[in-house]
């Protein structure tokens, strides 16, 4: 890391020259290329942050006369690569292609930032370790973010080099012919993914098409007349030992196959990209129902692959390259090699420790191209899970260039069981995996609090950064460490006795269980959570963010806050501590329900809300079974 740069990401080689560059005064930006007009975007960027920093005007002309010039460069012979140097002379960027200027601005639009119109003299030589690095975004799951919304994102993500995005959704596409299956949803519509797309490529960003084809319709099922195309029609006993809801379409329905390519046909067209994620990830039931005697025949994992290959031909049919879910090919491994070799697989795991290296060694050796997947490590936490978060995106990124992967996906979950956080709470986990997949080795140290603070939440008090990395730590303080979760959120879900009923299936063994079952010691922890909490979010007020948003973001993490407060009172109310009563947890429960609402319309559409206000009610069961 080069220590002596305040960027996000840090460049992969930075060389100080000596002496300093002034820019007190406007000038001009000289694009040097052929046609100017392709780099009007990039331009009127950098023209902004100029004059931001500068006080005065500067204007934008074709040639090469200007104190900053843009030019490409056949010597800079990494696809998306730069070089910016800054010298007594002026600014030059030059570029390996057009997605290369959009990044070496970027780079100059920060130094600006970090350091006024006064720039040290230096040459950045930059490129990308992934040639993909994306983001992926849940919006079935809960909250289905506005407009507004997803295009701040975008600017956030793409000042930061991330050239992928996906939304993830099941059932929040406003397909003409199912109108049932999104009535109560807010979904996306045709327009607004077009608007969506240009916005992206403007940023040159993809916008990738994700549309779950096998398992995960569970929204589609709750409707009857879709229900004749899946695999079972009622509950069924899931992997991990509890009811579930029916979610995978089967492959002895004839009706199955047209019934996704009308999907296809309807959802393609709006997207520019030629990928697709098709999804076809935890076909949980399959061979429990219609499909039983095929996979009695043939096996489980080759109806689940003759079905994949027949869902692939549709999607090529509409021009596309498929990325899925290999979890279930992963449980047969003799299948892989008959995989097709333009498909993408998508290794995901959301937890620290995972084998990124041998998970993917079976598809670099079958030729097949791989992402590797992490996430932000946001789902079914109110706070994150800050250390899990980056060792997660650390090791898929450093095992993930050990085995060539192209690409690499950052996954943002939803909850299940009710949305409680603030998208906020996934930044850190959206800058760091976009830093990461840039240049890996010298983002692995990167002073993440200073970066958040700089980059993220603006905040000269050197404030929020700490805060929330130290909030995202809160999950720790429990001493019991659930897998893809926060006992401070499953404390929302669960009773105690719950909890430790399934303590097998939902924890980490060893110490974390131990502790769940010692009430003492599970007392002392949720009351030192309670404390770290208490510490952490007390500063809040003095943080001096230049946001727009500056105030909701306050708002936010003090609802979070008490949201985790109230998750570890709730254990504590069932330990029998006498800090917490039920008259007390009513009324923090009543201030929790008022805010809710509110914050989850400041970012996110209506749908989903409701059933998330439900689950939160639901909360209050525990407190009225007694007048105290």
């Amino acid at each position: 890391m080069h220590s002596e740069l305040n960027l996000l990401p840090q460049p992969q080689q930075a060389t100080f020259t000596g002496g300093t560059l002034s820019l007190e005064q406007g000038g001009r930006i000289a694009l040097n290329v052929p046609r100017p007009a392709v780099l009007l975007f990039s331009a009127r960027q950098l023209q902004a942050a100029l004059e931001t920093a500068t006080g005065d005007s500067w204007s934008i002309a074709g040639g090469a006369t200007g104190q900053v010039m843009l030019c490409l460069d056949n010597a800079i012979a990494r696809a998306q690569g730069y070089r910016l140097t800054v010298s007594g002379e002026g600014l030059v960027i030059a570029a390996h292609d057009l997605a290369g200027l959009f990044y070496g601005v970027q780079t100059l639009q920060q130094l600006l930032k970090t350091e006024g119109p006064t720039l040290p003299q230096l040459v950045i030589d930059d490129w990308p370790d992934f040639p993909t690095r994306g983001v992926m975004h849940d919006i079935s799951r809960g909250k289905e973010s506005t407009m507004e919304t997803l295009y701040a994102l975008i600017d956030r993500l793409a000042s930061w080099k991330v050239n992928q995005f996906q939304l993830y959704t099941e059932h929040t596409f406003a397909y003409q012919k199912h109108e049932d299956v999104w009535r109560h949803a807010s979904p996306l519509t045709a327009e607004e993914i077009r608007a969506l797309d240009a916005y992206c490529r403007e940023r040159h960003i993809e916008l990738v098409p994700n549309q779950n084809s096998f398992g995960h319709m569970e929204r589609w099922f709750e409707h009857p007349q879709y229900l004749h195309l899946a695999e079972v029609e009622s509950e069924f006993t899931a992997p991990w030992g509890v009811p579930h809801l029916p979610s995978t379409l089967s492959p002895a329905v004839p009706d199955t196959l047209p019934f996704v390519d009308s999907l296809y046909t309807e959802l393609l067209p709006n997207f520019s990209s030629k990928l697709f994620n098709i999804g076809c990830d935890e076909t949980f039931e399959l061979g429990l129902g219609r499909s039983k005697s095929l996979v009695e025949e043939r096996g489980r994992g080759r109806v689940y692959l003759d079905f994949f290959l027949e869902v692939c031909q549709l999607a090529q049919a509409h021009g596309r390259t498929v990325q899925f879910w290999p979890d279930i090919i992963n449980q047969h491994p003799e299948l892989i090699p008959e995989l097709p070799k333009d498909i993408i697989a998508l290794e995901w795991n959301y937890e620290a420790g995972y084998d990124f290296l041998g998970k993917t060694a079976p598809y670099a050796a079958a030729g097949i191209p791989f992402y590797v997947c992490p996430s932000t490590s946001a789902m079914r936490t109110i706070l994150g899970r800050t250390d899990n978060c980056l060792a997660n995106l650390r090791e898929a990124a450093q095992q993930g260039l050990q085995n060539g992967a192209i690409g690499y996906l950052n996954t943002n979950w939803g909850d299940t069981w009710g949305w409680r956080r603030c998208l906020p709470v996934s930044y850190l986990g959206f800058a760091y995996g976009a830093a990461l997949s840039w240049a890996c080795a010298e983002n692995r140290d990167l002073d993440l609090p200073l970066a958040l603070d700089s980059f993220v939440f603006q905040d000269s008090a050197a404030i929020m950064g700490k805060l929330v990395y130290d909030l995202g730590n809160a999950y720790q303080e429990t001493g019991v460490i659930q897998n893809v979760a926060s006992l401070l959120y499953s404390l929302h879900i669960y009773s105690l006795d719950n909890l430790r009923e399934r303590a097998s299936l939902l924890f980490h063994a060893g110490e974390s269980q131990k502790t769940l079952f010692d009430d003492d010691l599970l007392r002392a922890n949720l009351h030192a959570s309670l404390e770290l909490i208490a510490d952490a979010i007390s500063p809040i007020e003095r943080s001096r963010m230049d946001l727009p948003d500056a105030e909701l973001i306050r708002r936010e993490y003090k609802h979070l806050a008490l949201l985790a407060q109230h998750g570890a009172r709730r254990g504590l109310l069932q330990l029998s501590d006498p800090s917490v009563t039920r008259r007390s947890m009513r009324a923090e429960l009543a201030a929790i329900e008022a805010e809710f609402p509110l914050l989850w319309l400041a970012r996110s559409r209506p749908g989903g809300m409701v059933d998330s206000q439900r689950q939160l009610a639901e909360m209050r069961l525990l407190y009225e079974s007694a007048k105290s």
